[in-house]
Order: C-alpha cells, then structure tokens, then sequence
C-alpha cells in the first residue's frame, strides 16, 4: 500500500478521531467519516485522500470504547494507523471492524511524505529507509482480508484460524 503519512501526536482520543458534537450521526457513517480528525487537525479532510496513512505516538484511540472511531477512519478509506501504541479497546474494535493498525516507531515518518506500506512483510518504506514491524499475525491478517471480525465469521460460521 502506498499513500500519504498524516502525523498526528501522543494520546490522540476518539474524540480528536471522530468529534462529539457529530455524535448524532453515528448512524449514518459516511456522513460522520467526512469529519475524521477534524479536532486533532481542522483541515485534515482537506488534505487526505482515501488509502492515506494516520501515523501517530503513543496511545493512539483513548478515551471511550465506541466501534465508531475506528470505523469511521476505515469508511473514510485510511490505509492504516501507524502509531508507537494503541488503546486496547480502540485496537480490538479496529480489528472487528477490519482498519490495519501497525505498531512501529514513527520518528522517522514526515508529516506529508509518500510511504509505502507491507502488512504481510512488517515494512514501512519511507524516504529515510525502511522501518520494520512486527507482521500481523496470519490469523489478525484473515481477519482483515475478510472485512472484519463479523464478516469474517458470517463466511466461516466460527472463529477457527485457517491460512
């Protein structure tokens, strides 16, 4: 994957990644994923194109346990989340809803630069060099191929790992 890096600090809150004042339109998810990061950054959706990258620090996804945040980001069409770590309940429900999150030191990554993604391979290319990761896990990449943990288990009946 390739796109664009939109760095972002430490402990960015689900509420940085989807704004509540939106919250009334959590049912209607393309309209809430146009306001993406708009608290963090004001003019992010301005700048962002659909397969982008969010990279960001330590804690990224704090705050409440809403699927909201991160389906809002997929909806939007991030390519992934690139942080130094997530919130537990933010990095389970990313998955559930199947947007790629890597954990990865990202002091190397520039605001606005081209990078170029590998999940399988645990690699992000930058203009400095390449960064490694540790590669998601077979089961966590089935997951994702399939859309998420619900779509993942509606073709499989189970959650029974298969590569």
């Amino acid at each position: 994957m390739k796109g664009k890096a939109w760095k972002f600090g430490d402990n960015i809150s689900t509420d940085h990644i989807v704004p509540g004042r939106y919250y009334h339109l959590r049912s209607n998810m393309p309209e809430l994923a146009k306001h993406i990061m708009e608290d963090a950054d004001p003019d992010f959706m301005k700048k962002f194109l659909p397969g982008d990258f969010i990279v960001a620090g330590k804690n990224f996804g704090m705050g409440s346990s809403r699927e909201h945040a991160p389906l809002a980001l997929k909806i939007a069409g991030v390519g992934a989340v690139i942080a130094k770590s997530f919130a537990r309940i933010f990095y389970r429900n990313a998955i559930n809803v199947g947007l790629i999150l890597l954990i990865a030191n990202t002091e190397e990554i520039e605001n606005g630069e081209e990078i170029e993604v590998n999940i399988e391979k645990g690699s992000i290319i930058t203009k400095k060099g390449e960064i490694k990761v540790n590669p998601l896990p077979s089961f966590m990449l089935s997951i994702l191929k399939e859309g998420g943990l619900v779509n993942y288990v509606k073709k499989y009946g189970d959650i029974v790992m298969r590569h």
